[in-house]
This record gives structure tokens, C-alpha cells and sequence, in this order.
């Protein structure tokens, strides 16, 4: 005979929940998106930083601009008062040569005086007053950096001498000067009046 042994029916353990996969779908994705609200409140940080940016550039320009428009006007002040100093004063420096030639002439003048109050008839003592007075004037003019263009026999330089006639001429060069109608001066080796010539043409 066999022995029966009752069957060991165990009755099935009933099923754990499964904690990690709870835990997954609770905790937050460390490398996922953050929270809508989270989102929303740095869009609105970053915003505000922006426009505080965009802000004070346009306060730097704008402060730039000014600070350029002050220095030009003052510049351009600065440029006027020189421009007028500098007038003034060339205007003041020909007005104190004017006073020192004057003042060099006024000798010239009375020794014209004097040979017009001469009582005398005398050609000649006439002509020695004369060459007296022309000599003060020439030193005076030599004082002043004018010199005598000496024309008379020269070849004719359009840059010096006026051709006011040409005369045919078989004893003198093609272009030489052979009258002189009016003196020509220089003053500092510059053309002060050009001497009007008679030209010889061969």
C-alpha cells in the first residue's frame, strides 16, 4: 500500500509592488527638461537681464554722443577765438610797420621842406638838395630790403622787366635791355614792381 501524502498546494505569494520602478516614475529626470514653471520663471530672469543690458549700452552711447558734441563745440571755440586773435594781431603788426616807415619818411619830408623854403635861385644848389633827398630815400629803402633792379643791359627777363616797346638793333643782343623807362624794385629778393624796358631785337 502505498502512502498518501497530501498534496503541498502553498498558496501563492501575492506580488510586491515594484518600489524602483515607483521611484522612476516619482523622482525627477536629473537630465531632463525642468518643470514648465521652472522654465517660465528663468525666461523671464533672462529677459530682465537683457533688457537691463540694452539699457545701460544705450546709456553709454548715448552719454558718448554728448560727451563728443561738448568736445566739438568747444573745439570749434577754441578754433575761433585763434582764428580771431591771429587777425587781430596781423593786423596790428602791418599797422606798426605802416607807423615805422612813416616814421622813417617824416626826415624826407622836412628836408623837402627846408629846399622849398630855400631863398635861392641857384640851379645847382637845387640839384645837391635833391640828390641829398634821394639818397635819404634810397638808404631808407635799402634799410627796408628794397633794392634797385639793375635792367639796363641785361637779357630780358619776363619775370623782372615789362617790355613796353622793341627797337631793331644791329650793336646789341637779340633780347637785351637797352633803355630803362622806369626803375624796378625788389624787396627781399621778391618782385616789388618790375621795370619797364626798351628791348633790343637783332
Amino acid at each position: 500500500m502505498h502512502d498518501e501524502h497530501p498534496t503541498d498546494q502553498s498558496e501563492p505569494t501575492p506580488e510586491q509592488p515594484d518600489t524602483a520602478a515607483s521611484r522612476d516614475e516619482t523622482a525627477p529626470d536629473p537630465g531632463g527638461s525642468p518643470p514648465p514653471e521652472a522654465v517660465s520663471g528663468s525666461s523671464s530672469s533672462d529677459a530682465d537681464a537683457d533688457g537691463g543690458t540694452a539699457g545701460d549700452d544705450l546709456a553709454e552711447v548715448r552719454r558718448q554722443r554728448d560727451d563728443h558734441y561738448q568736445r566739438l563745440l568747444r573745439t570749434t571755440a577754441e578754433f575761433d577765438n585763434y582764428r580771431k586773435r591771429t587777425d587781430r594781431e596781423r593786423r596790428d603788426l602791418a599797422e606798426y610797420a605802416a607807423t615805422d616807415l612813416l616814421t622813417d619818411l617824416l626826415p624826407v619830408v622836412d628836408d623837402l621842406e627846408r629846399a622849398l623854403a630855400a631863398d635861392t635861385t641857384d640851379a645847382e644848389v637845387y640839384r645837391r638838395g635833391v640828390e641829398i633827398i634821394r639818397k635819404q630815400l634810397l638808404d631808407l629803402l635799402e634799410r627796408r630790403g628794397v633794392a634797385p633792379i639793375e635792367a639796363l643791359g641785361a637779357d630780358f627777363d619776363p619775370n623782372l622787366h615789362q617790355a613796353v616797346t622793341q627797337e631793331a638793333s644791329d650793336t646789341h643782343r637779340d633780347g637785351e635791355v637797352i633803355e630803362e623807362l622806369r626803375r624796378g624794385y625788389t624787396m627781399r629778393g621778391r618782385l616789388l614792381r618790375a621795370s619797364m624796358v626798351k628791348v633790343a631785337q637783332a
